[in-house]
């Protein structure tokens, strides 16, 4: 189990909190030393992942953590929103699947750039998408 340490809420309402909270994580990694490349991997994956949650569920928050488990020490970024929920996640997840008009990389995306990923939606009540990068 992951123990929470440190912690920050950020709200995602526009544009301007989806850059807010990609400054946030980067913080945070730098804050940890992560490594120049890992720092990039979370702070784009959770730029996408922050993207999608005023696009497609309309705004919510991001959760920045700092965490440990064992030996090691991350950042978990757990991001809400009360949205209509991914209607079929499989479908969401193929490359190149948008319903925009994106590149239909950025589920799939994300989740090659961080160590765990983990979502769960539900029609009309939201999505809950959580990302680990470990140090």
């Amino acid at each position: 189990m992951n123990q929470r340490w440190v912690g920050e809420t950020v709200k995602i309402q526009c544009e301007a909190d989806v850059v807010a909270t990609r400054q946030r994580v980067k913080e945070f990694a730098g804050r940890l030393t992560f490594k120049l490349i890992d720092q990039t991997r979370i702070v784009t994956a959770a730029s996408e992942i922050a993207r999608n949650t005023l696009k497609y569920g309309g705004g919510g928050q991001a959760s920045i953590d700092i965490i440990e488990n064992e030996n090691r020490i991350g950042i978990q970024i757990i991001f809400e929103d009360h949205g209509p929920g991914i209607p079929d996640l499989a479908c969401a997840f193929q490359e190149g699947y948008t319903t925009g008009k994106g590149m239909g990389l950025g589920l799939s995306g994300s989740k090659r750039l961080v160590d765990e990923f983990d979502i769960q939606t539900e029609k009309n009540k939201g999505t809950r998408v959580t990302l680990i990068k470990w140090k």
